[in-house]
């Protein structure tokens, strides 16, 4: 059983010997540093949110409004944070979340790669996004033993749908998260004010242009025609997803099938009727719309209709605090999106993987200081509403 609250006493030890962290271990403190050494265009598109970024802003906030509950003498010297997972056994509850630009936001501009790197080091699962700046494949094999997840932005052609779900199968993902929210791009001041938006320049499209599906709708080699390579993406990036949809897509893969984006228990039930095998609830962490309601109050709502099947939640999570706040609301695994990416770009590797210890040492050592020896125990009694 893995203590992660010992990562402090690393970082203490350190200290007597005259050594600091390389990185920060708080979020408002590594979002600074990203600031610096982030292109602005790349800082704009990770930072902003749709419309006058409300949601994003309710997203983080809304944890403030949950309070732990201590429980003393409760036998929490040691702690049991592992998670089972679509038949998997996994030591902690954490997961990176997929990001579109990740591969772009490290300094070789390979951030996929780096990350998955780190992923392998610390049995974080990560969750490759189908915009990456490295095909699939290869993202999967630097993640070793640590499970990856592919999120699938259905494109509207199926033969290139089904084959990048096929890929993903074979390159070894443990499981297909589907966007359901994002088939067209939300309303984003900061990205529109500068007119930018990444993958119109060629970015992060790897999965794209290593497709066959794909690459027989270009006139000739991607290299040799990059402008047909955008507009063709352009072409085929999203489509609107009916329920009917579900069918086409359980039946191409053997992995288990989750939805991301979902926010209503209503959804949740008629995704169960269609045979998925998991829900993520998410609002793509308020990127895709302004004016809704933070995922972490529709959250217990998801976890009741969801049943006996497994929910990861994403959307404002920047602390162990957070982590453990949404497991205590019923989440199976919860995801970072934004806080290992700033860490990714003022770390590279070594950064992510700090990150990651950071979350969990906090966690870990949450859950020892209210005496919450596990998740069962944590669930049952840990969280008040404010």
């Amino acid at each position: 059983m893995t203590r992660y609250g010992e990562y402090q006493t690393e970082i203490y030890a350190g200290g007597l010997a005259g050594e600091l962290p390389a990185h920060p271990v708080d979020f408002p403190s590594l979002e600074r540093k990203a600031t610096e050494v982030l292109p602005s265009w790349i800082h704009s598109y990770v930072a902003g949110g749709a419309g006058d970024e409300h949601t994003q802003r309710l997203n983080v906030t809304e944890f403030h409004r949950w309070g732990l509950v201590p429980r003393m003498l409760n036998g929490a010297h040691d702690r049991d944070l592992s998670v089972e997972l679509f038949g998997l056994t996994l030591p902690h509850p954490l997961f990176l979340s997929p990001v579109g630009v990740l591969g772009i936001c490290a300094q070789d501009f390979h951030g996929d790669l780096a990350t998955a790197r780190a992923c392998a080091r610390t049995g974080v699962p990560l969750t490759v996004s189908t915009l990456s700046q490295d095909p699939l494949e290869e993202v999967a094999a630097e993640l070793g033993e640590t499970p990856g997840f592919f999120q699938l932005y259905t494109p509207d052609d199926r033969d290139l749908a089904l084959s990048l779900i096929h890929r993903a199968e074979n390159a070894g993902y443990r499981a297909l998260i589907v966007t359901v929210d994002t088939w067209v791009t939300g309303w984003r001041p900061r990205d529109l004010n500068t007119a930018n938006f990444p993958q119109l320049r060629g970015y992060c499209l790897a999965n794209y242009t290593s497709d066959p599906a794909f690459r027989r709708r270009l006139p000739g080699a991607p290299e040799e025609h990059p402008s047909s390579v955008v507009g063709e993406w352009v072409n085929v990036f999203g489509r609107s997803l009916g329920w009917q949809d579900l069918d086409w897509i359980r039946e191409a893969t053997e992995l288990p099938v989750l939805l991301k984006g979902i926010q209503h228990p209503d959804d949740v039930r008629r995704a169960k009727d269609h045979g998925v095998d998991g829900i993520h609830c998410s609002n793509h962490g308020g990127r895709q719309a302004n004016g809704g309601i933070p995922a972490l109050r529709m959250l217990p709502e998801i976890v009741e209709a969801a049943g006996e099947l497994p929910v990861l939640f994403d959307s404002g999570v920047r602390s162990g605090t957070d982590v453990v706040k949404a497991l205590a609301l019923g989440a199976t695994a919860v995801g970072v999106g934004r806080p290992y990416v700033y860490a990714l770009a003022v770390g590279g590797e070594h950064g992510v993987v700090h990150q990651s210890r950071s979350l969990l040492a906090e966690a870990d050592l949450l859950m020892a200081v209210d005496g919450y020896p596990d998740l069962a125990a944590l669930r049952q009694e840990g969280l008040r509403r404010l």
